[in-house]
């Protein structure tokens, strides 16, 4: 009889507690600083002293208990996501997607110190010719949404060597794998003695970030408590040497694509956070208390989404205003030339350019040409149409050969992203 009552004792503690852990006890360790390499640094970076890095808890498979008002948050957050998936659908979420990683793209290329616009990155897209920053973006920006989608796969296991693609993906110049080397972030100067936050050491990467992988395997329980858990122990870990906030928000559309809670769209929660750093900090800050203040962090971040949420909801409408503006002013334009009727014909290939010119800012008579099963003269007569109407502008080579025709209102949308991201 007492075995048998020991052994429901214990099967009540798994069932609490199914990975078997206690409640989330974060530490830290007490490392030595001396710099490597002290030429160059001011005074107060050359100095040597005992810092402390912070070691998270492993998260359970299961997700923790919330306060209800966290909890409820949680679940709003989902229900403004479905409508959000829904209202913009598939088309739209394509190009919504593709627009949100190429301006963060080239976010980071700024913070390299290459000037690269939104105009002249989709025109090395569509041509596959340009300067290697631009190709080097465009082949970063298709890596990026491979590994999403192929992450977001909620029958494929994630593993540590899969988190390491999806940042090798982001950052293709980096030496791939976790880090080897203490890092820190924030701070005024360039020493840990200096840092805001330390991140555990290096020898507990590899421990932590497979754990973190079973954590974004395991789909159970409300997705965007799930997504705000694993972003915050992605960043608290720091597991790269760079490109930890790119992937760390990668991770978050991973979590909310496997869980169903988006089909179709990536929420833009880059510029929410960029918006409200201290929101976003002071949110991190109470995840890695102890005890973790894990309801703070999960009402920040499910406000974060919704925000993202409505963010991306009125980013579809300016496009879809700006589509309706263009195509008055090709109607303005043909009745002033007299043209009749003004309006074209459903199914024209000029129709055809400007209903997706959203998806397609750059073009050219054989892109045209292909895309709507048209020749290359009703393609070309198109295009001069649209470029007279002022709503298509002319690129041209050195030479002087006009190499394809751009739709720069629809890529200042990119510019206006690009530059919120660039605020960082």
């Amino acid at each position: 009889m007492f075995k048998v009552n020991i052994d429901r004792l214990l099967k009540s503690l798994e069932l609490l507690n199914p990975a078997g852990k206690t409640d989330p006890m974060p530490k830290t360790v007490e490392r030595y600083w001396s710099p490597p390499n002290p030429a160059g640094l001011s005074r107060k970076d050359r100095a040597s002293g005992t810092y402390f890095a912070h070691i998270p808890d492993e998260l359970a498979a299961g997700l923790p208990p919330l306060s209800s008002e966290a909890q409820q948050a949680a679940e709003d957050a989902v229900v403004v996501l479905a409508r959000l998936d829904e209202r913009i659908g598939e088309t739209g979420g394509r190009y919504l997607n593709h627009l949100l990683i190429r301006s963060e793209s080239i976010s980071s290329s700024w913070i390299e110190g290459n000037r690269l616009s939104p105009k002249k990155l989709a025109i090395a897209e569509l041509l596959h010719q340009g300067d290697r920053v631009a190709l080097d973006v465009i082949a970063n920006v298709r890596a990026t949404e491979a590994a999403i989608d192929d992450l977001a796969n909620p029958q494929r296991t994630i593993t540590t060597a899969q988190i390491e693609e999806l940042q090798h993906s982001i950052e293709p110049r980096l030496e791939f794998g976790l880090r080897q080397e203490q890092n820190w972030v924030g701070g005024p100067g360039n020493s840990p003695l200096r840092a805001e936050f330390i991140p555990p050491p290096e020898s507990e990467v590899p421990r932590l970030v497979a754990n973190l992988a079973d954590f974004i395997t395991e789909t159970s329980g409300n997705p965007v408590a799930r997504a705000a858990l694993a972003h915050a122990q992605f960043e608290t870990i720091h597991p790269f040497t760079d490109g930890n906030g790119r992937t760390g928000r990668a991770l978050v559309h991973t979590v909310l694509k496997r869980s169903d809670a988006i089909r179709n769209v990536l929420v833009p929660i880059s510029t929410v956070f960029a918006s409200d750093t201290n929101a976003y900090i002071g949110g991190l800050t109470s995840f890695r208390r102890d005890p973790a203040d894990l309801d703070h962090w999960v009402l920040a971040f499910a406000a974060a989404i919704e925000h993202a949420a409505n963010n991306a909801v009125l980013l579809a409408e300016d496009i879809t205003a700006l589509d309706q503006t263009v195509f008055d002013d090709l109607i303005r334009h043909r009745s002033n030339l007299g043209k009749s009727p003004a309006r074209p014909r459903a199914n024209s290939v000029i129709l055809k350019i400007l209903d997706n010119l959203a998806q397609q800012p750059v073009l050219t008579i054989d892109s045209v040409a292909e895309t709507h099963r048209v020749t290359p003269a009703a393609a070309q007569r198109g295009l001069v149409e649209l470029t007279e109407a002022g709503i298509l502008k002319r690129t041209k080579n050195h030479k002087g050969k006009i190499i394809c025709y751009t739709a720069d209102q629809h890529l200042a949308y990119a510019e206006l992203i690009e530059s919120s991201n660039r605020k960082r």
